[in-house]
């Protein structure tokens, strides 16, 4: 979609549709108020009616327009005339769009920058209709032969006053670049394990690079890993026909010599869970494991489009966990990159064993900090549900800052523990440490298996396996965390 911002009176314009708000007791926004006035009075007599009450979320579409050049009128309830949560204003954005998406309307104005949001300005409200407007349009067709998409809509206008243009259009820049991020998250996430293979996904990254040239893209094959001793992540790819790959993504908007921020995404194109193999059911959206990897590839794809003034490095390591007779065995003893043995009890806990080797890797880069992405536990989903994501790290100030970017972004993180006694569940007889640590506190264990491996820098631990994508009827990829650490970075690129 094509986005804009608009100055001239709302009487003046011409388009499909107006978008304005209503609140509870049949009380008008500004916006809604000024076309009531130059149509009749025909917002008035639609409430009158009692054909919409104001609760938030509630739409009505008016579909006759006099004396004017709107050929629609959209009415969104906002709830109590009263500043907006964040939550209930992204709430009354959703409604808007997925109630024009089924319509024939192409070229839509917005006028619900102007709602007063609690603790928000008109660059950040601007920036959710961006964000909100994208997300819902989104369609995967790749593979459809018919490739009509459900909404018609192609140009959105966000209205703004001559004193709040310059925040809106600093909002209107970000939400298009964290959109875009967003969109290609889902779209490589949406794409079947036998197209969007290790390969695919560093051919991504080099087409990333093409287009940004502030973005560097190279990739380790597996034999510069097995040089460099990466016994746990080669160990993951031995069961599988598909190549691992490491790809880097080094973008350089800061100082010269400043440290990066690195940015460590799971890219596990598919897991059956090797040897430990999965249940049938449900191993379809086993294709979403590389959703850490396809998030780092969107927020850089944000970062490069905002040119934000930082230095961020992008590791994606990524392979296939396979069944086969190469592949790992419970029991089988890996020797990883910084030299710790790892016994392997489930096969199907391989996601840290790719993360380990590249958190060893990372060090080289002399990172300020380093935050890891993963679709790593079930039992994260069973902890914290599809609401939050979950944080564990071995540094306060970063994991404040980034609770603190997740309550700005609206997309929720909630922090576990990593408290010391955790790290007995990973005791092996055999070998340095096992690769779980049992039934209990799975989430945590995985992450205290992390932070062996995390010692040398500022950590974080995203696990994203509850909301990197939904289940059941609107199955698909979230694009999460990428709003998240776009914001990160932001808060980092003006703090």
């Amino acid at each position: 979609m094509d986005y804009a911002i608009e100055t001239a009176p709302l009487e003046t314009l011409q388009c499909d549709c107006l978008i304005v708000g209503v609140y509870q007791d049949q009380q008008l926004s500004a916006s809604a108020s000024s076309i009531n006035n130059s149509t009749q009075g025909v917002i008035n007599k639609i409430l009158s009616r009692g054909d919409i009450s104001g609760k938030n979320g509630e739409t009505v579409l008016i579909n006759v327009i006099p004396d004017s050049s709107i050929e629609r009128i959209l009415l969104v309830g906002l709830g109590e005339n009263k500043p907006l949560s964040g939550k209930n204003y992204r709430k009354a954005l959703l409604a808007a769009i997925n109630s024009l998406k089924k319509t024939q309307i192409k070229s839509v104005v917005c006028s619900l920058a102007e709602c007063d949001v609690m603790a928000s300005d008109w660059q950040w409200k601007t920036r959710q209709i961006v964000e909100v407007f994208n997300d819902a349009v989104y369609q995967f067709t790749a593979y459809k032969t018919d490739k009509e998409t459900e909404s018609k809509v192609e140009k959105i206008s966000i209205t703004t006053s001559e004193t709040e243009l310059r925040s809106a259009q600093t909002g209107l820049i970000q939400g298009k670049a964290i959109a875009e991020g967003i969109n290609l998250t889902k779209l490589l996430a949406d794409l079947p394990g036998n197209i969007c293979t290790p390969t695919y996904l560093a051919q991504q990254a080099f087409e990333l690079g093409k287009k940004y040239p502030s973005l560097d893209i190279s990739v380790l094959e597996e034999s510069d890993m097995e040089k460099l001793g990466m016994g746990a992540l080669l160990s993951v790819s031995r069961g599988s026909r598909q190549p691992a790959k490491l790809i880097t993504l080094d973008y350089r908007g800061g100082e010269k010599n400043g440290k990066p921020i690195v940015l460590i995404g799971k890219g596990l194109t598919f897991d059956a869970g090797g040897i430990s193999l999965k249940q049938a059911p449900g191993m379809d959206e086993m294709k979403y494991d590389m959703c850490g990897g396809a998030t780092v590839l969107g927020t850089l794809l944000a970062a490069a489009q905002m040119q934000l003034p930082l230095n961020i490095i992008g590791l994606i390591p990524s392979s296939e966990n396979m069944p086969d007779g190469d592949a790992n065995k419970p029991g089988d003893i890996l020797t990883s990159m910084s030299g710790k043995t790892i016994e392997v009890l489930n096969t199907d806990a391989e996601g840290r064993l790719l993360l380990c080797d590249t958190l060893t890797y990372a060090e080289r880069y002399n990172p300020d900090v380093v935050i890891d992405l993963a679709t790593l536990t079930g039992a994260c989903l069973v902890a914290l549900g599809r609401v939050p994501s979950g944080l564990l790290g071995n540094n306060d100030a970063l994991c404040n800052d980034l609770l603190a970017a997740s309550e700005t972004a609206n997309d929720s993180l909630w922090r576990l523990p990593l408290w010391e006694e955790y790290q007995e569940q990973l005791k092996s007889n055999f070998a340095d440490l096992a690769n779980v640590g049992g039934k209990d506190a799975g989430t945590i264990t995985a992450a205290c298996f992390l932070s062996q491996f995390a010692e040398n820098f500022h950590w974080a631990h995203l696990d994203i396996a509850g909301t990197a994508w939904r289940t059941g009827p609107t199955k698909g990829a979230t694009g999460r965390p990428v709003p998240l650490l776009s914001q990160y970075l932001i808060n980092r690129a003006h703090g």
